[in-house]
């Protein structure tokens, strides 16, 4: 039978996903990209704010059209699965099989039950066998599951559980086999990568891991995401500094920089320490590139709170910067908190947060003109005209592009230098030199 995929959500939920597709594929079943030609479909779910939630509903509904041609069963897996499943099962009774977060170890069982075929329990639901998703030269790397922080406004601690950290030695012997299958860039995942070591080793242990992982030598570029900014390090900086394989990029959630704000949001840090780290991360590497991603309209938050994050956003100048309107999540302490903002109040604060940002980048862009940089080229416009690739500076998916002007020989999945002559929006352009 031939199976088809649609995985929604963040990096981690992909992994799963790829996870998923390897139990099939061991199964001899065929892979399929286009639902139309799936017999079987399978949504692997986010639930993590509203939006998510109803981008994965319409998603299945989505996809329940198909069951009307070819498709004989519609699975549904993953974050939303795990959150409202009784609710689902009731409401969306085209489904045929609902597959819980903390029922992957029974993944197959449960679907070889569904297809009426011998019950195998023997079939790993793991991360050595997974099938990679994202290109021929760049893989994430989860080094660990679940979290601890318990942010009042997030459910991740109640969906994917407690902080778990894996093995050292699991992770390298990963990544030792990422890299003899020509994966040279890895990008290391977690919910927060930061903590990384703390629950099995009693201490952090992210700067140990990324040295190591640094030997192995087919391995190119190695960035890590999520890394909260009071779990960064001088150890850690240091690390990223002085090590060639690091790409000197720090992704940091720090979600406000009211400290009123931030400590009814349950988070270990302050203005002051935000501040600090930054300078920090900026002194020793000029060149490094800071991401982070902010909440507006959280309860309660007000028009000083607000002042204060817009003010730090334009001093501090992030060379990336998301931004997301406060959602309301069942079970949250914040979701119960007096003062919940207006959604005329959050768009408001978003605009005016991402119209900042917009001129910061333009500027930060417009810097790049006349240098030259390493990029990873990816894909190739419809047209031919660009090769499109990244560089360090650009974590996939989140960040923007370089477009490089095509050379008439094939660059696919190749690092060339190149040097940026024009930019627009979020996008660089280049020529290969």
């Amino acid at each position: 039978m031939k199976v088809g995929f649609v995985s929604l959500g963040c990096s981690k939920n992909l992994i799963d996903t790829e996870m998923g597709i390897s139990v099939f594929k061991e199964k001899n079943f065929e892979i399929v990209n286009r639902p139309e030609d799936a017999e079987i479909i399978i949504v692997n779910t986010c639930g993590f704010i509203e939006s998510a939630k109803e981008e994965a509903i319409n998603t299945i509904l989505e996809m329940a059209e198909y069951k009307k041609k070819k498709c004989k069963y519609l699975i549904a897996m993953g974050c939303l699965v795990k959150r409202y499943k009784e609710d689902l099962k009731k409401d969306i009774p085209e489904v045929d099989l609902w597959i819980s977060i903390d029922e992957y170890k029974e993944f197959w069982e449960k679907i070889s039950t569904l297809l009426e075929q011998n019950v195998e329990k023997d079939i790993q639901f793991s991360y050595r066998n997974r099938i990679i998703t994202t290109g021929k030269k760049m893989a994430y790397l989860k080094i660990a599951e679940g979290c601890d922080n318990f942010c009042t406004y997030c459910a991740i601690p109640y969906i994917r559980g407690r902080f778990e950290s894996r093995k050292m030695e699991d992770i390298l012997e990963e990544a030792n086999s990422l890299a003899k299958s020509g994966y040279e860039e890895i990008i290391l995942i977690a919910q927060d990568t930061t903590k990384y070591g703390i629950d099995i080793y009693g201490e952090y242990k992210l700067a140990k891991l990324l040295k190591e992982l640094c030997k192995i030598e087919k391995i190119k570029w190695i960035r890590f995401l999520y890394a909260y900014p009071e779990s960064i390090t001088d150890e850690l900086i240091d690390v990223v500094k002085n090590e060639e394989k690091l790409c000197k990029y720090f992704d940091m959630p720090i979600q406000h920089f009211s400290d009123a704000v931030l400590k009814k949001m349950n988070r270990k840090t302050s203005k002051k320490d935000i501040i600090s780290i930054v300078k920090k991360i900026r002194n020793e590497m000029p060149d490094a590139i800071l991401r982070t991603s902010l909440i507006v309209g959280f309860p309660g938050e007000t028009e000083e709170d607000f002042e204060i994050l817009s003010n730090c956003v334009k001093e501090l100048r992030f060379d990336r910067l998301g931004c997301f309107m406060y959602s309301r999540e069942d079970g949250t302490p914040a979701a119960k908190f007096d003062n919940q903002i207006h959604s005329m109040v959050k768009k408001k604060r978003y605009r005016i947060i991402m119209e900042s940002q917009k001129q910061i980048a333009e500027e930060k862009l417009k810097e790049k003109i006349g240098k030259t940089y390493e990029v990873l080229i990816e894909d190739i416009t419809s047209d031919g005209t660009f090769y499109i690739g990244r560089s360090f500076m650009d974590s996939p998916d989140s960040d923007g592009v370089i477009y490089v002007a095509n050379p008439g020989k094939d660059l696919m999945n190749k690092f060339v230098n190149c040097k940026i002559v024009a930019y627009e929006e979020y996008d660089l352009f280049a020529e290969v030199i």
